[in-house]
């Protein structure tokens, strides 16, 4: 398999891909909601082989709907994955977006830094175009739960194209008290700091429900629903301790009670579908649930190894589900492989969203590729992970997936073959040398053409 290809149709090729045929061709354009959740696990559902959570009602939604099995998160932590999905690109593109922005505003590599220190640490709003392009286009635009984009005023959602905001600008909150451990003020409803009582995962999920049912019959909505959940502090519901929880122990946590966070989350799915039903708009709204990357302990990215925060597969490998009746087959699993900005691509698609002149997303519609049952295509995806003096780097082509880690003067590499060995357990450099080398370039190359904007 020859791998010498510009990188021009290694990575932004695919965007030929054919678009959904809904929003043109029918006249009709759907509702849109994405269910994303924090630091979930590609093993943590039943759909997907955990034999220890009960979640009912996403159980069902999979069965309505088509499972991927080879979607990847576009960063190994929340906020570059979350700065693909609102800007469609890479988030190396973007700059200082590459790892999450830490507690309190702080930048924990050199771009973010140095941007930090000129208060430019956050996406910015021209660079946002998810919500903007569906705005423009008539779309009413929500998010309620987390940001993760910055905490700065100019980098708050109401700036990129939402009309509503309920939730919290930083990376975890207190579920009981909603609060981080630093100064700011993190809880806001639009763009005002509030208080509020309640179990976060519940408010988000109330928010989210109360949106669907004061949705017009004119105008189509998109809801993107954020949830924390199984974010840390493990803290389950109905076991409000009285206080915040203890620095010391915010990822300190078991089992159990991870279990019992995404149990409960998935009751607060199961109302925001019965709120579509109930409005008759069922039908007519695209559905995804998706996670922001992998888990860290007590949650479970079986059967890959690795963990959030590194690019082994089980840091990036996550679940993803979509249902749109009448569109996506029912049913049915897909192995195309998938990555974040494919998401964006799509929903821009389907809601015919106006984006800016000269806009080329790095990502194609996959809802499209799935509706018209096109066979699954061959990609070549990237990633780079960089925290503090530790520097992940990885691509796929094919079945092939290149890892190099960077971290305390150590240099390590290696190669897999995914078709065989998607646990990551057998190392083929030696046998495939000039594979690897191929691969190392073109790592470089994409490097190179996703270099940050500022």
């Amino acid at each position: 398999m020859s791998l010498l290809k510009p990188v021009i149709l290694l990575f932004i090729g695919l965007q030929l891909l054919p678009s959904s045929a809904s929003a043109k061709e029918q006249g009709t354009r759907p509702n849109i909601v994405f269910i994303m959740v924090d630091d979930m696990g590609y093993g943590d559902l039943p759909s997907y082989g955990a034999t220890d959570v009960r979640t009912p009602n996403l159980d069902r939604f999979a069965a309505q709907g088509v499972r991927l099995t080879n979607y990847y998160a576009a960063g190994a932590e929340c906020t570059p994955t979350r700065t693909a999905l609102m800007t469609g690109l890479y988030p190396q593109r973007i700059g200082g977006m590459e790892c999450a922005i830490g507690t309190g505003n702080v930048g924990r590599y050199d771009d973010a830094i140095r941007l930090r220190e000129t208060h430019d640490l956050g996406l910015p709003a021209e660079q946002s175009v998810l919500a903007s392009s569906l705005q423009k286009s008539g779309y009413r635009t929500a998010v309620f739960g987390k940001w993760h984009l910055g905490y700065e005023p100019k980098h708050h959602p109401l700036k990129h194209g939402f009309d509503q905001f309920f939730g919290f600008l930083g990376g975890y909150v207190d579920y009981y008290r909603h609060r981080e451990f630093s100064d700011l003020d993190v809880l806001f409803n639009g763009q005002k700091p509030v208080e509020a009582e309640g179990y976060m995962t519940d408010l988000i999920t109330d928010r989210a429900v109360q949106f669907v049912d004061e949705a017009s019959s004119r105008n189509p909505f998109f809801l993107y629903v954020a949830y924390s959940v199984p974010h840390f502090p493990f803290q389950p519901p109905g076991s409000d301790p009285g206080k915040m929880v203890a620095k010391e122990e915010l990822t300190l946590g078991t089992r159990k009670n991870y279990v019992a966070m995404l149990e409960d989350m998935d009751r607060g799915v199961g109302q925001i579908l019965e709120s579509l039903d109930k409005r008759g708009l069922t039908d007519n709204t695209l559905v995804v649930f998706a996670s922001d990357h992998g888990a860290i302990a007590p949650g479970s990215n079986a059967p890959f190894q690795g963990f959030k925060s590194g690019l082994f597969e089980g840091g990036i490998r996550t679940a993803c589900m979509m249902r749109w009746p009448g569109h996506l087959p029912a049913g049915t699993i897909s192995n195309q492989p998938t990555i974040t900005m494919d998401l964006t691509t799509s929903f821009v698609h389907a809601g015919n969203g106006k984006t800016p002149a000269g806009y080329k997303s790095d990502g194609i519609d996959i809802v499209g590729h799935l509706s018209q049952r096109l066979p699954d295509t061959e990609r070549t995806l990237a990633w780079r992970a960089k925290r503090e003096d530790r520097v992940w780097r990885a691509i796929r082509h094919g079945d092939w997936k290149l890892v190099t880690r960077f971290e305390d003067g150590k240099r390590d590499e290696w190669l897999f073959n995914l078709k065989t060995d998607p646990a990551e357990k057998i190392d083929q450099s030696e046998n495939h040398s000039k594979l690897k080398v191929q691969l190392s370039s073109q790592l470089v190359a994409w490097e190179t053409e996703t270099s940050p904007s500022r």
